[in-house]
């Protein structure tokens, strides 16, 4: 008599699944802030707010993001321990713009099939992004979906949640004609762009284990470099500054995300040139011949992060992320105007 058909013939190792979870415990540990009652291995995760008795109208800050075709990298890489890193800096570099304090984070890993080594690299690099941001890593989920993902395949996504007090969220309406634009230096390309950065290095037909002396290593190495986190010194300017705006420069570059803090009647002019733009981009633009237009409504060319800030403030902001050997440059300002970027 033939033997009856079993999940883990169907493509879904429950056993395998199971054996990780005490695995992804211990990491997830390392990052367990005062506030985590339980996390991995729950239903949910338990998360007190004992500091929002302190506040008098205390506010929850929600994102959620993926790490996109990025992923195509590490999958032909074989490098994983850095996506995880992405994917918290997508979700916490979002709700830090809203003064946010970041409180913990899940994430969500899809592959046709769980390896072990991959699934445990994605995971530590989470945590290590959750540790960069001062949140806990509470749970996740791994799915074994076999009919959606080929070998070798996954997606990974996360969900952060953060806590602020609301008199301290800045409003677009607190932005002013002759504000401050100062720039916060990226990484490199982050996490955006990759559908477009792909095509440039297979047109111009690149291995991503070639070393380009322009930029100092691998292509691979170079594409892989982890999405920068300003959680921490974003923290410290909204404790000690005079913020009006934040954006953080993501999908849709500087164009499309700084009008998002921005009210309808202004507009920010910002000096091409004003700060310096990593190898990356200026490699890509020229095998690409991308334009300049492209360029500036794909790519950060440079700036992870804009503030917006009265002018009394710029030059002690800027000095007080020197101090901290953190790159930052005066780029532009804010003029009456259509609501809008002009870079020139």
């Amino acid at each position: 008599m033939a033997s009856g058909m079993t999940y883990k013939e169907a493509g879904v190792d429950i056993a395998l699944k199971q054996s990780l979870i005490p695995l992804f415990g211990s990491i997830a540990k390392k990052t367990a802030g005062a506030q985590v009652i339980g996390g991995v291995g729950g239903f949910g995760a338990l998360i007190g707010i004992d500091e929002a008795r302190k506040m008098r109208a205390p506010v929850l800050v929600a994102g959620t993001d993926n790490v996109g075709t990025k992923l195509i990298i590490a999958f032909e890489t074989g490098r994983h321990d850095t996506v995880g890193i992405d994917c918290v800096a997508m979700c916490v570099n979002d709700i830090i713009c809203h003064a946010a304090r970041p409180l913990f984070f899940l994430d969500y890993i899809a592959s046709g099939k769980i390896e072990k080594k991959i699934t445990l690299d994605i995971v530590k690099g989470v945590a290590r992004g959750c540790a960069q941001s001062d949140m806990s890593l509470v749970g996740g989920e791994t799915a074994q979906l076999g009919d959606l993902y080929k070998p070798g395949e996954y997606d990974l996504a996360g969900f952060a949640v953060g806590i602020v007090e609301r008199a301290r969220v800045p409003e677009p309406s607190s932005v002013r004609d002759g504000d401050v634009l100062i720039g916060l230096a990226s990484s490199g390309l982050h996490s955006n762009g990759f559908s477009l950065v792909r095509r440039v290095v297979k047109r111009a037909k690149l291995k991503l284990s070639a070393h380009i002396a322009e930029l100092g290593c691998e292509l691979g190495e170079e594409l892989l470099r982890p999405t920068l986190i300003y959680a921490r010194v974003v923290g410290e300017l909204f404790d000690r500054f005079k913020i009006n705006g934040l954006a953080n420069i993501t999908g849709g570059g500087v164009l499309e995300n700084l009008p998002r803090v921005m009210p309808k009647d202004t507009r920010a002019i910002i000096e091409r040139g004003s700060w310096p733009t990593p190898p990356i981009f200026g490699l890509l633009q020229r095998l690409g011949r991308i334009d300049r237009a492209e360029m500036d409504r794909t790519f950060n060319n440079g700036l992870g992060m804009v503030a917006i800030v009265p002018p009394r403030e710029a030059d002690r902001i800027v000095a007080h992320l020197r101090r901290r050997e953190f790159a930052a440059y005066v780029v532009g300002e804010v003029t009456r105007g259509k609501r809008g970027v002009s870079i020139r």
